[in-house]
């Protein structure tokens, strides 16, 4: 994120206005359109940081694209547009998903093999990572064939690596030096 602390900041003012309000459900399914939006294509980023687009427009055009959206986050959007803050609109948005997820007790966890995990592996690599951590695992399983063989472990702002190839690099520097 290119400005996380301001992101933050504003996810969390939409966090606890859509609590107040009861439309937390709603929020989240848009600012889960507008990360959608942001990684689907790169025009709606540029379309976002342009200076030359005057800020009405940006908000008419917004208010086309997301036609749809609650009450609650169309008066936001417009609001970060009027504060000139609508090139940070993605990053508040995957603030708020986190910070929504952290606040529920989900924790996202990242599983990276080289070949697809059986579910009873990956059971017990997540029963090991539930020890450390409370609330439910958002678990997200990628395949990197690249590792070789073992895994990669990813989860909050810890990662556990216990592929072959990191093991390899390993070895390769200890017997360089």
């Amino acid at each position: 994120m290119r400005s996380t602390k301001s992101a933050i900041r504003y996810a969390k003012a939409i966090i606890e206005l859509s609590t107040d309000k009861d439309s937390t459900d709603s929020v989240a399914a848009d600012m889960n359109r507008i990360i959608s939006a942001g990684n689907e294509t790169e025009e709606f980023q540029i379309f976002l940081n342009s200076p030359v687009i005057k800020t009405d427009k940006k908000i008419s055009i917004l208010n086309v694209l997301f036609s749809d959206f609650s009450e609650l986050t169309m008066s936001f959007v417009e609001l970060i547009a009027k504060n000139k803050r609508e090139y940070l609109l993605v990053d508040i948005a995957a603030a708020f998903v986190s910070l929504l997820k952290k606040q529920n007790g989900i924790v996202p966890v990242t599983v990276t093999s080289a070949v697809k995990l059986e579910k009873q592996t990956l059971d017990q690599i997540l029963s090991k990572l539930k020890s450390q951590v409370e609330g439910d695992f958002e678990v997200t399983e990628e395949v990197d064939p690249s590792l070789i063989g073992g895994f990669v472990v990813k989860m909050e702002d810890k990662q556990f690596d216990a592929s072959i190839s990191t093991q390899l690099n390993r070895m390769k520097q200890e017997l360089a030096n």
